[in-house]
């Protein structure tokens, strides 16, 4: 893996800013705030005795749904060697304006829309790339619950992002917590795998996404490819 400077563009800066996007989404999204990587302005890494790689990286970030952009600085340590096996990426992240966006109002009414509900959706986005606007939210969901996944797998050699949510079901809701089991599909950009995974979380306006099990599913061959979201 290169040391030094890092091109913005090329795979190990754009895997470390990937992995600050997920950590964002796991800490602040919610169904209308998503967190997206807009751009790479410059990197360097280094080796750490007996941690790992570091990389210092200054970035742009997006919120997808309000559109706006803050410039963010981060530090991203990959574990290596033994404690690659147990842990994830260990990120600092600074994007202080972003996380001010308030959404309250409308996850409020969004919990009270779902609240008495049990309901049943497919294929976000369909094969044409579309997403009804009344099932936005449940995408969204997905993306940030999905970014738990991602985190949590995120290495020096992987660079995920999410494709689908093939299915969704709302299931009871259980102290005041929203509870989804989403099956996710997610897109390897390195291998250009197409992994299925089984995701049980609840939400809420005030305790946000709580992952319950994430379970990586068998590869499906006859599968339909989702479209393309990049």
């Amino acid at each position: 893996m290169e040391i030094g400077e890092l091109n913005p563009n090329h795979y190990p800066a754009q895997r470390a800013a990937k992995a600050v996007q997920h950590y964002l989404n796991t800490r602040y999204g919610s169904p209308y705030r998503v967190f997206g990587l807009h751009k790479v302005h410059s990197g360097n890494a280094e080796d750490v005795a007996d941690s790992g790689r570091k990389y210092r990286l200054d970035i742009s970030v997006q919120d997808f749904i309000s559109k706006s952009t803050e410039n963010c600085s981060a530090e991203v340590l990959f574990p290596r060697g033994e404690q690659q096996q147990q842990r994830r990426p260990q990120i600092q992240a600074s994007c202080k304006e972003l996380c001010k966006i308030n959404t309250k109002a409308q996850e409020e009414a969004l919990y009270q829309q779902y609240k008495n509900q049990s309901l049943v959706a497919a294929h976000l986005p369909d094969s044409y790339g579309h997403i009804e606007p009344d099932m936005e939210p449940l995408w969204h969901l997905g993306t940030v619950a999905s970014s738990f996944i991602m985190l949590n797998e995120s290495t020096e050699n992987t660079l995920y992002n999410m494709a689908q949510v093939a299915n969704v079901t709302q299931l009871e809701t259980e102290n005041n917590q929203l509870k989804f089991d989403y099956h996710i599909l997610l897109h390897e950009m390195v291998s250009q795998e197409i992994i299925h995974w089984k995701l049980l979380f609840s939400w809420s306006p005030s305790e946000g996404v709580k992952v319950l099990q994430m379970e990586q599913l068998p590869h499906c061959h006859d599968c339909e490819k989702p479209p393309d979201t990049n």
